[in-house]
């Protein structure tokens, strides 16, 4: 399968290094020192579940020279959405498709916009991983894995080829019934956490052990329910407990990248986390009391550290 990637960070870089291992074509679209050091050494992922080093990695500035891909990956932070779409298009062939495993919830309706609702598949990543150095992944804890799926909830060739890819690369992956389902339940853990975190910068530890702050993750998580139920989607009565046991099942020490972005004064996924859920609560008229006050709080950073700001 040739497999062109989008950003070749945490996502992209470590399920595309061993899908290449494993033998897929793939490509790494990418760039600056990151994309310099995979030309010249490769690609080297760390991890618990196995460390690897591609090399040669096959990667590139320029989408335009890589030719049609049958599966396009998009893996890039939140902001670079519309970027990434006007890379993938010297890509997309008559039989190719495209899915987003970036976080939020807006990405599928994108993808749709550009290229159709029948070359797009939705998709999720659980994984905690970054660029540590040029040319290296760095891959936090075990958890590994990728679920995907046609919009319908079919079982066409196209998934199956792609579960069986992962396979073959060892890749814990997972065809959901219903993909849209599984996005919206990775935005509820998500947005709540990176919400927390980010707004206290504290760790997961002591925000689900303080009644106050435990009562604040579950009015953010049942915000983001509410939006997704009033966009028809027909998340389980039981989504808000199950994120809290989540939650609890987690290390202390965890935290959302979005605290890590603060902390180094980058550019926040906040509009697409918080800010989503705002701005479909206006536009569904669904109340959001708790995420406006956290997007208010924190989009003075979302460019990057505010210059009146002391370092975190």
């Amino acid at each position: 399968m040739r497999i062109a990637i989008i950003g070749a960070g945490g996502v992209g870089g470590y399920f595309g290094a061993r899908w290449a291992l494993a033998g897929e074509d793939v490509v790494f679209i990418a760039r600056g020192q990151h994309l310099a050091a995979m030309q010249s050494d490769g690609l080297k992922v760390l991890s618990p579940n196995g460390d690897l080093h591609l090399r040669p990695a096959q990667a590139t500035d320029d989408a335009a020279t890589v030719g049609v891909a049958d599966l396009v990956i998009v893996a890039t932070k939140l902001w670079s959405t519309d970027e990434a779409i006007a890379t993938a298009k010297p890509m997309m062939g008559p039989g190719s498709v495209i899915v987003s495993f970036q976080n939020g919830v807006e990405a599928v309706d994108k993808l749709i916009a550009a290229f159709g609702r029948e070359r797009v598949l939705g998709g999720v990543a659980n994984i905690a991983a970054l660029i540590e150095t040029p040319g290296v992944i760095r891959h936090n804890g075990t958890m590994a894995m990728l679920q995907f799926g046609e919009l319908d909830g079919r079982r066409t060739d196209r998934v199956l080829a792609l579960e069986t890819a992962c396979k073959r690369a060892g890749i814990d992956a997972r065809v959901p019934n219903n993909i849209s389902e599984a996005i919206w339940q990775k935005f509820v853990f998500l947005a709540s956490l990176s919400a927390m975190t980010t707004l206290t910068r504290l760790p997961l530890g002591p925000l689900r052990e303080d009644p106050d702050t435990r009562a604040l993750f579950e009015s953010l998580a049942e915000e983001v329910v509410d939006i997704a139920r009033a966009r028809g989607v027909k998340l389980a009565d039981g989504t808000v407990e199950a994120m809290l046991q989540r939650l609890d099942a987690l290390p202390p020490e965890m935290v959302a990248s979005m605290l890590g972005d603060l902390q180094r004064g980058n550019r926040l996924e906040l509009p697409w986390l918080s800010g989503a859920v705002v701005k479909l609560g206006r536009e569904l008229r669904v109340p959001t009391p708790t995420h406006e006050f956290v997007h208010a709080a924190l989009k003075l950073h979302a460019d990057g550290r505010h210059p009146s700001a002391r370092p975190v």
